[in-house]
């Protein structure tokens, strides 16, 4: 029997952050057992894990509908997951996109912390008759994106459409076509929809529907929080080095911080906690 492992990542806070299943030991099963296991699991991403080496592992990412090819915050519970039974140290995991190695520690309160460096980040422009589908099935007006955020395409491992809220209210009023968005993302290989209001200079809150994994919202996303810190470097919309701080899953109630270092060049870092969840079988 396979055991699946979860976790909250991005918090400390079993019932906050984003919940991932993670398996330590995947190197037995098939790719649908795999995406059986994800769509029992129901989070927005379980990780499994095979083992290649010491600290060495090749890992795939499932969401309840499809395989992924990057999950930030799947990969942050799953390296606090091997530390907590190996110890502490740096990892390196080989993902569909690309090697990310992924360092593990302590806090100050002791907790297991992990930090991702992500792929070379990029982005790229959006086709204007795809944002315009894409404010329409979020039944957005071209007047609710702050013109300070031009629309991309990030990339850090995976896709995400990058569109600024002009105000905080209109971040909060989330109600989209989940469907009409879904047919729009798998067309265009984006993994979700990465919706920023910038709070202060380094301070953003964050929304990011996912409805291709069958997930109407992520509450906390670390592969679009990479793409992010890219996106706003290569755009001069940070000065870097310099350290971000993204609030997500507030107005999901499970509130999560994002700590993302934006170096001046090569791949974005991003840390967190996290922390085992209850298993509902159990409980």
């Amino acid at each position: 029997m396979t055991e699946v492992l979860r976790y909250a990542a991005f918090t400390t806070d079993p019932a906050a952050g984003n919940p991932a299943g993670v398996v330590l030991d995947a190197n037995h099963l098939t790719d649908p057992q795999m995406q059986a296991i994800a769509a029992d699991v129901g989070y927005s991403e379980t990780a499994f894990l095979t083992a290649t080496g010491p600290g060495e592992y090749d890992v795939r990412y499932f969401s309840p509908q499809a395989e992924v090819p990057f999950c930030g915050h799947a990969t942050i519970a799953s390296a606090v997951a091997v530390a907590e039974r190996g110890g502490t140290g740096e990892l390196t995991f080989r993902t569909r996109a690309g090697t990310v190695v992924v360092a593990t520690a302590r806090d100050g309160d002791g907790r297991p912390t992990a930090t991702l460096t992500s792929v070379p980040p990029s982005d790229a422009p959006v086709d204007p008759a795809d944002l315009a589908e894409a404010l329409a099935a979020l039944d957005w007006a071209p007047a609710d994106l702050d013109p300070a955020l031009p629309p991309r395409v990030g990339y850090a491992g995976a896709h995400h459409l990058i569109l600024g809220a002009a105000t905080r209210d209109r971040l909060a009023a989330l109600d989209y076509d989940f469907d009409r968005l879904g047919d729009l993302m798998r067309r265009r290989d984006w993994t979700t929809v990465a919706l920023v209001w910038r709070a202060g200079g380094t301070e953003f809150d964050v929304r990011n529907p996912f409805p291709v994994g069958g997930v109407v919202e992520d509450p906390a996303t670390g592969a679009a929080a990479a793409a992010l810190g890219g996106y706003l470097r290569t755009h001069g919309l940070v000065e870097p080095p310099t350290t971000l701080r993204l609030r997500q899953g507030t107005d999901l109630g499970r509130p999560g911080l994002l700590v993302v270092d934006v170096p001046a060049a090569g791949g974005i870092r991003v840390t967190g906690n996290a922390v085992v969840m209850p298993d509902p079988a159990r409980s």
